[in-house]
């Protein structure tokens, strides 16, 4: 594949952890049930701005209630991210290996963008990435194919060169309705047997797999 569009969470940078303290941590801020750890890997993939109400179907947030939930959640994530997010094993070799080899990389993310740079930044892998495409940059959130059609467009990629790399179905969800390729993660958030259900081209089982793309 000449074009290789990565998730962040879950599939280059190990930040589960992450995620579930700092939503089970805002969920307490504002006194509502916390969700538990599967509930929040299920979610994984989609921007907190749609997921966290999923987590709290029975209960009618105001705007002000649930914008408060979100900046609760943001200031403990940024809080543990120095610490908690760290890359999977061999990715930045991972990452050389293909850029050296003449691919074109990008991410797609539901983090917004300016938090994304932050964490490319800290982990020194930003200047693999041609462009970046966070929630903020799109209309539909993911499974919605959004972000990967503005990469299609911006730079006149072949889809049929271009390959969507994820660890959780609404990604392999999202390649599949922009009509790109798909590669699964073994490594992430949801299980093999869920992310074969989507029938991706290529399952990862090993960081190292993804010299194969």
């Amino acid at each position: 594949m000449q074009n290789i569009l990565f998730d962040f969470d879950g599939t280059l940078a190990n930040s589960g952890a992450t995620v579930a303290l700092a939503t089970q941590a805002a969920f307490r801020d504002l006194s509502l049930p916390e969700p538990s750890h599967d509930t929040i890997a299920y979610y994984m993939g989609i921007p907190i701005e749609t997921s966290f109400k999923a987590m709290a179907p029975e209960h009618d947030f105001t705007t002000a209630e649930y914008d408060r939930l979100l900046s609760s959640f943001r200031e403990h994530a940024q809080s543990l991210e120095r610490t908690q997010v760290t890359l999977f094993p061999d990715i930045s070799a991972v990452l050389t290996h293909l850029k050296q080899a003449g691919r074109q990389l990008f991410i797609v993310t539901s983090k917004p963008t300016h938090t994304l740079n932050r964490n490319l930044k800290r982990l020194n892998i930003a200047h693999f990435f041609t462009d970046c495409i966070g929630s903020d940059q799109v209309t539909h959130y993911k499974p919605a194919p959004d972000g990967i059609l503005i990469l299609l467009d911006r730079y006149h990629l072949d889809p049929k060169q271009t390959v969507m790399v994820g660890d959780a179905t609404h990604d392999l969800q999202m390649g599949k309705a922009a009509g790109v390729k798909t590669a699964a993660v073994t490594w992430g958030a949801h299980t093999t047997a869920a992310l074969q259900s989507e029938k991706p081209d290529w399952l990862c089982q090993t960081t190292l797999d993804l010299k194969q793309l």
